[in-house]
């Protein structure tokens, strides 16, 4: 059998209807034949636990074959694992690596994510300018953390000219989605 998008539109409805077998199993097909989606797919039910039980080094095998072959949303969940240690052993410089492959295809979450990363110096060296970019690219996907966060650089001026009203800008967008640190400093 050829992987499909109609098979793995199957599984995914099957999914959403909480009929988690019915989905295992395509996922699982789907996966074995190298159908990115559907190894992504089978690495969140690894890690959520749902029809399955939770595994996260099956997760972990899963979200990795299916980053390999381009998938933002294993490269992203990767890049989480190594971020928080979560099944596996925590190793900022793996996480960075993930996040970076995500955000560069537009994951909103990778970006903020690599964002935070570069902020704070965990996995590469500090660097407030690439903080900036890549909260910026989350931020104005409407990422609330992420609009937080530039909105913090701005009001500091770390990496851009300090400037309020793009600060207030950036904290006004984040505390309209109840981002609770964005309506605290606005």
């Amino acid at each position: 059998m050829i992987p499909s998008e109609e098979d793995f539109d199957k599984a995914m409805l099957a999914y959403k209807n909480g009929d988690y077998d019915t989905a295992y199993g395509y996922f699982k097909s789907l996966a074995k034949q190298g159908f990115a989606k559907a190894q992504s797919k089978l690495g969140l039910m690894y890690a959520t636990g749902r029809g399955v039980p939770q595994d996260f080094k099956q997760a972990e095998y899963w979200w990795t074959k299916s980053a390999e072959l381009g998938d933002a949303d294993a490269q992203y969940n990767l890049g989480l694992m190594y971020d928080t240690g979560q099944g596996v052993p925590q190793d900022f410089e793996q996480a960075v690596y993930w996040y970076t492959k995500a955000a560069e295809q537009g994951g909103a979450k990778a970006q903020s994510n690599l964002g935070l990363m570069y902020d704070t110096g965990q996995g590469v060296p500090q660097d407030f300018k690439q903080a900036v970019y890549w909260y910026t690219k989350s931020a104005e996907q409407g990422v609330a953390d992420a609009q937080h966060n530039l909105g913090l650089m701005y009001d500091t001026g770390r990496g851009v000219l300090q400037d309020d009203k793009q600060a207030v800008h950036w904290w006004t967008k984040s505390a309209e989605q109840g981002f609770a640190m964005a309506q605290y400093n606005l």
